[in-house]
């Protein structure tokens, strides 16, 4: 995937180059490079792991994971880290990069992006979109993963996945629009419990000034969508680009044509399916009906 928004200006999707960076999941690629550098920085700086975990609030097999690349930190900790090694801003400088490194390696660019969108199109034909999703929710889609995810690696996408969320509190609001098949607001990932939760959690977000919902019912005649989900991200330098995502693999299209294309398809979508609030009495009604 592109490395920033300008990288697929030349109009092809952008994708992995051959021989690409790692997969920057802990313990290779950024987490080692941070590692090794808080630990040269540390021992420079006369402290053991126990003093320095005292003085930023972390125990000191925590320090070790940060240091081997085993555990991605979280911001506060490099808040804190960088002053109490007089750093210099050498740790906070790495700040950004270390926080991607969260999220899968197909989907960091798209985070990055969506993290400074001014508007959002989400087009979701297989699970709740994850800006929507509760924690019981996301959780039960990262088990169901195969092959299986450790219990670490879900505990660290699952707040990463949660920590999106804070697009909701952002001022200015960005514009947030969502078409759900219904055949996914019926999928009881996690059980019906769970189910539920995320329905309410998606009536509440939905009354957002900002926020429209749309459900695409099962008995509609007429479908655009049958090329799969899609996103679109309009970013604060004015720029629209298309995110499509299948099986783990992932591509960022900024050329004016399949933008367009993925435009014109999302507009008719929105046209198909019910209005907003149309969406919203039916998401309560099957609420009251689970």
């Amino acid at each position: 995937m592109a490395q920033d928004d300008e990288a697929g200006s030349t109009g092809s999707p952008v994708g992995p180059e051959p021989g690409g960076r790692p997969e920057d999941e802990p313990g290779s690629g950024v987490m080692l490079a941070f590692g090794r550098q808080l630990k040269l920085l540390r021992v420079g700086a006369g402290l053991d792991r126990t003093e320095f975990g005292n003085r930023v609030g972390y125990a000191a097999q925590s320090v070790a994971f940060f240091e081997q690349g085993r555990r991605i930190p979280q911001p506060g900790f490099i808040d804190q880290a960088d002053p109490v090694l007089d750093a210099g801003g050498l740790l906070l400088a790495m700040k950004e990069e270390v926080a991607r490194a969260q999220y899968p390696a197909f989907f960091r660019d798209a985070a990055r992006l969506e993290a400074q969108a001014v508007a959002i199109s989400v087009y979701a034909v297989s699970a709740v979109p994850g800006l929507l999703q509760t924690e019981e929710y996301a959780r039960a889609v990262f088990r169901m993963q195969r092959p299986l995810l450790d219990d670490r690696l879900i505990e660290q996408r699952l707040e990463a996945r949660m920590l999106r969320q804070d697009i909701f509190e952002r001022n200015p609001a960005p514009l947030l629009s969502f078409v759900i098949e219904e055949a996914v607001l019926r999928k009881p990932l996690g059980g019906q419990a769970v189910l539920k939760g995320t329905l309410e959690q998606i009536v509440r977000i939905a009354q957002l000034r900002n926020v429209e919902v749309q459900v695409m019912p099962n008995d509609g005649e007429d479908h655009a969508g049958l090329g799969g989900p899609f996103t679109l991200i309009d970013t604060d330098k004015g720029q629209r680009i298309a995110y499509t995502e299948v099986q783990d693999d992932s591509r960022l299209y900024t050329d004016a044509a399949k933008v367009r294309e993925l435009e014109a398809r999302y507009g008719i979508l929105r046209s198909q399916a019910l209005t907003p609030r149309e969406s919203l009495l039916w998401i309560v009604k099957l609420i009251g009906e689970s």
